[in-house]
């Protein structure tokens, strides 16, 4: 899935220009877009009470990312 390409390229340092780059391009040869949300607590909250996302995993960045492709996923093609 899409969140998959992206934790996979996660970096925990700051990419250089080159690098941005080459993911740019990497996800647009694959048909995938970037977006960059803000979630607020209680969005949050609702991806842990709808099981997307665990208690624990609040604050992780990349969990957080996961849940968001399952509930997109989910809404868009009715599978759950």
């Amino acid at each position: 899935m899409t969140m998959n390409v992206q934790a996979a390229e996660a970096h925990t340092h700051s990419p250089t220009p080159a690098e941005r780059m080459r993911l740019h391009r990497k996800r647009r040869r694959r048909g995938i877009r970037y977006v960059g949300i803000l979630l607020d607590v209680t969005q949050i909250e609702g991806l842990i009470r709808k099981g997307y996302l665990g208690q624990e995993c609040r604050d992780d960045r990349c969990a957080l990312a996961f849940a968001i492709d399952a509930l997109l996923s989910d809404a868009l093609f009715n599978e759950k």
